[in-house]
């Protein structure tokens, strides 16, 4: 009993001399030990969770708001398995988390015993480590500060993400703990992981001249740390930067491109505007539209990325660089400096892009019933400076990159990893702890919401301000723009792909015990935005049409062309 709560106490000790300052503990008999030690260390924030997989992805929201791995804990079984999806979303999105599965001891494996399965590489590759040390011995108890000190290195290397600790325990579950080994001097970690790749290397000088001549574009996606460093680069070779909302660069200027999609949907302009060089940064945006036309714009094209990530789903891109996209851009725009530039390159895209702002703003204020584009506009443009938005996969992310305009003070995040629709609510709790009361809110669709209705599971006693805005159009509404919408009839469509429920919401969110309201208008939904600011979690409902949702996506891209 003592040494293993020893041991529990040193990982934990150890986690947050590395910096952990948040742990997720899920209820469970063989995780006692490391529950117990988790829950006496006063110097973390311990969030208590009744479900596995809201809880992983709690702790997927922690480390992408603030960049630290977040300790979440399950007991053995299936308990382990429901951490799946949030670690196989940090692994590709490259968030850090520390899983800490509780096991059987090794008498108790391949013999019945209850909640006991096999839990080695649980998780697979999408473990960046895994570490399996048995049941605690007093013998290895030099080795237990450096166990958890890797766990911290390995989450947060120059490629971030998961870790798979999994822990054996043996009743006695409850002890106390004795001395710890001694640490190091200062409260210093027992190991300390090398610095993260800077810039890298820039490209082969013999390019200098050739990009600083050539007509370019900036594609800002997501995993850019350093913003300011690609407008750097965009002034000093006057090149558009078409910004997606997680870039951090869609802000007002007039380098910024944000209705791009709207703009390539329009023949003539992409065709008379393609570009000699293509420099994408980041992860790829949501718009399939800048994807194709990316693939057939020939030119240089460049494939910019943090060490460890890979963005060319086409194949297509003549250099591949491993480094921070925004040092990098700041880096190459000290070696363009003074060179000769097309200074009119950009005029025409910042023409359009201020004709398609303007298109946009006129097509939804004369309609006054409440329009998917309409909420995600207007919820990026109200929210007070300071806050976070955590967008939902399917339409929300593509409506927020499609039709919101450029601004400062808002940060956007988004699981745009493996691009799933679950765990976006539980995401957004996470990201609203690590907020520590600064304004978060959540777009996402009703069957997201439907899909991780677990997260709202004592959400009410959180102290944390997140307002979650639900798109509700009663089913699968993105189907609704792909060729199974006209090719299946549509008694099937529905049952495939439109799936409608006869959820209500609002009731649904009332039983946990938190503020709802529906809205029907732009109105309406920026008076339900006035009580941001404020601690407490609120719901609100906007009621949608799929139908008429796709006309007037099909009415802002026809305004847009018909200014163009």
């Amino acid at each position: 009993m003592t040494v293993q709560a020893t041991f529990a106490a040193t990982l934990v000790d150890e986690w947050v001399r590395g910096g952990v300052t948040d742990a997720v503990v899920c209820p469970g008999s063989r995780s006692t030990p490391l529950a117990l030690a988790l829950a006496a260390d006063g110097r973390l924030r311990l969030h208590v969770h009744h479900d596995e997989r809201s809880a992983g992805f709690t702790a997927l929201g922690l480390g992408l708001a603030h960049g630290r791995p977040a300790v979440v804990l399950t007991t053995s079984g299936t308990a382990a398995v429901e951490l799946h999806p949030a670690v196989v979303e940090a692994s590709m999105a490259g968030v850090p988390m520390i899983a800490c599965t509780a096991d059987r001891p090794p008498e108790l494996q391949d013999v019945g015993a209850p909640q006991t399965i096999d839990q080695t590489h649980l998780f697979g590759r999408a473990a960046r480590w895994y570490a399996a040390p048995g049941v605690a011995d007093e013998a290895w108890r030099p080795t237990w500060r450096s166990l958890a000190a890797r766990s911290v290195i390995e989450a947060t290397g120059p490629w971030p993400g998961p870790v798979h600790l999994n822990l054996a325990f043996r009743d006695p579950l409850v002890g106390h703990a004795d001395e710890l080994p001694p640490g190091r001097d200062g409260g210093a970690p027992w190991e300390r992981g090398a610095p993260r790749a800077g810039s890298g290397s820039v490209v082969d000088p013999g390019l200098t001249t050739t990009l600083a001549r050539a007509r370019g574009l900036l594609i800002a996606g997501g995993g850019i740390d350093v913003p300011e460093g690609v407008f750097e680069l965009a002034e000093t070779a006057g090149w558009p930067v078409l910004a997606d909302p997680r870039s951090g660069c869609r802000v007002p200027g007039e380098l910024t491109v944000a209705a791009f999609d709207a703009i390539l949907r329009h023949d003539a302009f992409a065709a008379e505007h393609r570009p000699e060089v293509v420099i994408r940064l980041g992860s790829p945006s949501a718009s399939k539209v800048l994807g194709q036309w990316l693939a057939s714009a020939g030119g240089l094209q460049l494939a910019v990325a943090g060490p460890g990530r890979r963005y060319d789903p086409d194949h297509d891109a003549d250099i591949v660089v491993a480094a921070e996209p925004g040092a990098w851009c700041s880096s190459l725009a000290a070696e363009l400096a003074g060179l000769d530039v097309d200074a009119g390159w950009a005029s025409g895209w910042r023409t359009a892009e201020a004709a398609a702002q303007a298109a946009v703003d006129r097509v939804l204020g004369r309609r006054p019933a409440i329009s998917e584009p309409a909420v995600a506009r207007h919820l990026a443009a109200e929210l007070p400076d300071g806050a976070t938005l955590v967008v939902g996969s399917s339409m929300p992310v593509r409506d927020v990159e499609w039709f919101s305009a450029p601004r400062s003070g808002l940060r956007v995040l988004a699981n745009r990893g493996a691009n799933g629709i679950d765990g976006v609510v539980s995401t957004a709790v996470g990201v609203a702890l690590a907020c520590d009361g600064a304004p978060t809110a959540a777009l996402v669709g009703d069957l997201s919401f439907l899909h991780d209705a677990s997260a709202l599971l004592a959400l009410a006693d959180r102290r944390v301000d997140l307002t979650i805005v639900v798109v509700d159009n009663r089913g699968g509404g993105i189907f609704s723009f792909l060729p199974q919408a006209a090719a299946i009839p549509p008694d099937r469509f529905e049952l495939l792909f439109g799936t409608p429920h006869d959820v209500d919401l609002l009731a649904l969110a009332r039983v946990h015990g938190l503020a709802v309201r529906g809205v029907r208008t732009a109105a309406d939904l920026d008076d339900a935005l006035g009580s941001v600011g404020e601690l407490g979690v609120r719901v609100v409902v906007a009621r949608t049409d799929r139908a008429s949702n796709v006309a007037v996506h099909d009415e802002l891209h026809a305004e847009v062309a018909r200014v163009l």
